[in-house]
């Protein structure tokens, strides 16, 4: 498959969504927890949906709970806690896994694309990320989601462009964002 565009995945509801419909917008693919020590991010998530929505920016969050079943609530759980604690209006999608036999085929189209997360910045966010390395049923192959808040930019020809790990706040790369944008 040649872009995001050729996939298509599944609402909170049930229902299909064609990812065709985001043509021509810069979109950030989440893998996301609620009891995970980076949900936090969704206040620096929905900050940028605030600011860069009407330009184009779209944010598709998908609960995963294959990460220290920190997801482990129902879709409409999961988007109830979401809208009460951190406001968020971005598009929340069905609970997904990101690795493994059952991964999510948008998910794995991802990896294969970036296949590593950036390399942290500083000191706490590399030592962060060598402790969760060592967590189990984390996996060591190349290309592999090493914890939640793993997100992926997407252009808008559908390429994707960067990947960024779990330590990665969201602001760190909203520069990015602008210039895609």
């Amino acid at each position: 498959m040649a872009s995001i565009y050729d996939y298509k995945v599944k609402k909170r509801d049930g229902s299909e969504f064609n990812l065709s419909d985001l043509k021509g917008k810069v979109v950030l693919i989440v893998n996301t927890a609620t009891g995970c020590g980076f949900t936090p991010q969704y206040d620096g998530l929905e900050k940028l949906y605030q600011v860069y929505h009407a330009q184009g920016l779209e944010i598709l969050d998908f609960p995963c709970n294959q990460f220290g079943h920190q997801a482990p609530g129902t879709d409409d759980e999961i988007h109830t806690f979401c809208t009460a604690k951190y406001n968020t209006t971005f598009d929340q999608l069905a609970k997904v896994e990101v690795n493994g036999d059952k991964a999510d085929p948008l998910f794995s189209y991802l990896k294969e694309q970036i296949s590593e997360d950036t390399e942290p910045k500083g000191v706490k966010n590399k030592l962060a990320m060598k402790a969760i390395e060592k967590l189990p049923g984390v996996s060591k192959e190349p290309g592999f989601i090493k914890w939640n808040f793993t997100k992926f930019l997407v252009d808008r020809s559908g390429k994707v462009v960067g990947r960024f790990g779990p330590t990665d706040k969201p602001e760190e790369f909203e520069d990015k964002i602008k210039e895609l944008l």
